[in-house]
């Protein structure tokens, strides 16, 4: 079978996309997922999106880690509505359909702000935050980021006992200044540091709200090693946060055919 495919990223962050909106790919394996993603041996990527027609939606953003599991990725949304645009969809408002449920995006020339679900839990761990924002995090806030060695620690905490079975992304935060933020994620599924993680960078940035106890409406800046992002949200409460979202770009890199 020959895939045709267009590369994405968004701040460093790189998938494969392709387009199933007729079923064409519906038969891709977890194995040609993983062939795919290689960095050797094929395209190369963090990971796989498939376009997937769904009643009720403009589409259906199905999303592979580039080990083949699922989970849902920032980043890969806001490129997935990046695709979108391509394919005749109107991205200027649109609704997707992922893995943690609906989204909705708003692209607006190159840049797409993305609609991630509330926040209604986070645990505190010594003076570690871990919670869901569409994955798990683990996020750790380091007085010196530049010093720290993120797949060390990332694979310290990602094989602990607690997590082992699940797996969990982990993120050392480095707090710039005010509502700006540094940040370094180890990523489960693909098992080593990425250049950016948008489900990880909206994770650091409620923490880092809680960290400062600040509340209302937020807006923070980040900077991961791919590029810079915003996460804008209202923390209504000690452990509640609405009208979350992640923004930045989401850009295309190139063309091409991959025969698995």
């Amino acid at each position: 079978m020959h895939i045709e495919f267009k590369k994405y990223q968004g701040t460093g962050n790189d998938f494969v996309m392709v387009d199933n909106l007729d079923g064409r790919y519906d038969s891709l394996s977890i194995k040609d997922v993983q062939r795919i993603c290689n960095r050797r041996f094929g395209v190369g990527a963090d990971g796989l999106i498939r376009l997937n027609s769904k009643s009720g939606f403009d589409f259906e953003m199905d999303y592979f880690n580039s080990d083949g599991s699922k989970s849902f990725c920032g980043n890969g949304a806001r490129c997935s509505v990046a695709f979108a645009a391509t394919l005749g969809i109107d991205t200027t408002e649109t609704t997707f359909l992922a893995i943690d449920g609906p989204h909705v995006a708003f692209k607006k020339e190159d840049v797409i702000a993305l609609e991630m679900n509330n926040v209604n839990e986070v645990e505190r761990i010594g003076e570690d935050y871990r919670m869901y924002t569409g994955s798990p995090h683990y996020i750790r806030f380091s007085k010196y980021l530049a010093n720290e060695d993120i797949v060390a620690f990332g694979r310290e905490i990602r094989y602990s006992s607690r997590f082992l079975s699940e797996g969990i992304n982990v993120n050392l935060v480095e707090i710039k200044d005010a509502n700006h933020l540094e940040v370094f994620t180890y990523e489960r599924g693909v098992e080593d540091e990425t250049l950016s993680c948008g489900t990880g960078v909206t994770a650091c940035a409620i923490a880092y709200s809680m960290e400062k106890g600040l509340f209302g409406s937020q807006e923070v800046r980040v900077t991961v090693k791919g590029g810079k992002l915003r996460v804008s949200f209202d923390r209504v409460s000690e452990q509640e946060f609405t009208n979350v979202r992640l923004i930045g770009p989401g850009e295309y890199v190139f063309s091409g055919t991959f025969h698995v």
